[in-house]
């Protein structure tokens, strides 16, 4: 069964995570990726660590299913074959800084004019207007300004920022949503449209219940530890080797673990628990019961009962624990593919399972340029001139 994005050609300028992020997952669903990169380096994740047999893991394990393409845009040959490819491209998607692209001549009017039907996707710090729309911009300062860090952390801690790029990754999951909705309303009108989203605005969409509080109560959020801010008990506890999540957060549940899980039936009936918002203003005293008696079990022991009395619960993994957990396994979310390079590697799974076929890990990462010969090829260019252009150094490929 073909992939839902067979025959459709993506021109990926983009770099780092968030827009790799947003062009891999294209590559899934069946799209045929062309990433170009400058070259010696490419694309500024190769030269991240751990490095294996030269070739970048990190880049590696978000850039599967992609041609790699090293090109000098910067020359007048080097930008002719970025026309050619960005002409008969369904998708152009890049993360450059504002400004950038129109400088190299690949900004959505200047396609546009050669490809009127394709779609165009920029992603960036802070978007391409509004006062700070020509600055760059890096996940942490989006985390910073979104307000994000001041609500994550412990209670009258430093600001934290999230543990992932969240931003970066909400950038490229919004441009991936956008890019599909147009996609889909280009088979229907026949016609393209720009669009473009930012690290800031991104991560900032995804405070629904904050955004919610402020403007309707007023309440600005601070960090809350892994507290709910709306439900309680509903946070992580200390057991006697580690720490246990519990989402007893209505009524049925609540009882189901004072008495089944706790045996502590009496917290039911004492006033300062009695109801969902008197928990939540007491959620310190609530916190010290709960500990006290937690201390006296295993994390394990805890999530065994917590599962036998129906109520969410779950071990706080380290990231290696995560991966190993047997539901992540038999979920299939650690898989294998073979590299030119690194050898036999592992791939994150894909997290959306389907009836149908969606998505594929067809083939790994490639080394900077491994596609710039067949690439040219594809556009028409004979081998003379293909080598001409290597000599030249327009094109490059890392192992040649």
């Amino acid at each position: 069964m073909a992939l839902p994005l067979d025959g459709v050609r993506v021109l990926d300028l983009t770099s780092v995570m968030a827009g790799p992020y947003c062009t891999m997952v294209l590559g899934d669903m069946g799209a045929e990726v062309v990433k170009i990169e400058s070259f010696p380096d490419g694309d500024t994740s190769r030269r991240f660590d751990p490095q294996v047999n030269g070739e970048s893991y990190c880049f590696a394990v978000l850039n599967r299913n992609k041609k790699s393409l090293a090109l000098d845009l910067k020359s007048p040959r080097g930008k002719e074959v970025a026309l050619a490819l960005a002409q008969r491209a369904d998708i152009v998607a890049e993360n450059f800084r504002p400004g950038v692209v129109k400088k190299l001549g690949l900004d959505y009017e200047a396609i546009r004019a050669l490809n009127p039907a394709v779609v165009y996707a920029s992603m960036s710090g802070f978007g391409q207007t509004g006062p700070y729309g020509h600055k760059g911009g890096f996940d942490i300062m989006a985390q910073g300004m979104s307000g994000i860090m001041t609500m994550t952390g412990e209670p009258g801690g430093r600001p934290a920022k999230v543990g992932i790029a969240m931003n970066d990754i909400a950038s490229g999951v919004t441009a991936l949503s956008g890019i599909l909705a147009a996609y889909i309303g280009r088979l229907k009108s026949g016609r393209g449209q720009y669009l473009e989203t930012s690290l800031l605005e991104a991560g900032l969409a995804w405070s629904f219940w904050e955004f919610g509080a402020y403007f309707g109560g007023g309440e600005i959020p601070l960090a809350n530890g892994t507290r709910h801010r709306r439900s309680a008990p509903y946070q992580a506890y200390r057991t006697k080797d580690g720490y246990v999540t519990v989402g007893a957060n209505n009524e049925k549940l609540w009882k189901s673990f004072c008495s089944a899980v706790c045996a502590k039936p009496e917290w039911m009936s004492d006033a300062r628990f009695a109801t969902s918002a008197a928990r939540l203003r007491n959620a310190d005293a609530l916190e010290r019961e709960i500990e006290a008696v937690f201390a006296s079990g295993t994390t394990a022991q805890w999530v065994e009962k917590l599962d036998a009395a129906g109520v969410p619960g779950g071990p706080v993994y380290r990231y290696d624990q995560a991966l190993a957990d047997p539901h992540i396994v038999a979920r299939n979310m650690v898989e294998e593919i073979e590299h030119p390079k690194i050898g036999r590697m592992k791939m994150m799974g894909r997290p959306l399972k389907s009836s149908g076929e969606l998505t594929a890990i067809r083939k790994p990462a490639p080394w900077l340029g491994q596609h710039s010969g067949e690439v040219l090829r594809g556009l028409g260019y004979a081998d003379a001139d293909i080598e001409r252009l290597f000599a030249a150094r327009v094109i490059y490929d890392r192992y040649r």
